[in-house]
């Protein structure tokens, strides 16, 4: 799964690590849904932070079409609101 944070880069995520991926999607979908701001921030950046460093970084030469883009480090409760799916970034 090739996975994009919205402003950085491109990471490749494989295995185990998609599972792990899709823990932390819906705790910050949950924490979204409750609008609780404190756990929202903490588990987004868990999510963003995994994703950096259990993903392989593609080089700018590998360009891949995006499995999932996330959006960037510094979103805030109110626009992952309004971007939400409800059901996550991950798609089904």
């Amino acid at each position: 799964m090739i996975v994009r944070i919205a402003g950085e880069d491109q990471f490749k995520l494989e295995g185990d690590a998609q599972v792990r991926l899709q823990e932390l999607d819906e705790a910050v979908l949950a924490a979204v849904e409750r609008g609780d701001e404190e756990t929202f921030e903490r588990t987004f950046k868990e999510l963003l932070d995994f994703v950096r460093t259990h993903g392989s970084q593609l080089g700018e030469e590998e360009l891949a079409s995006s499995d999932l883009i996330l959006p960037p480090a510094d979103t805030t409760l109110q626009e992952a609101r309004e971007n939400f799916s409800g059901e996550g970034w991950l798609p089904d």
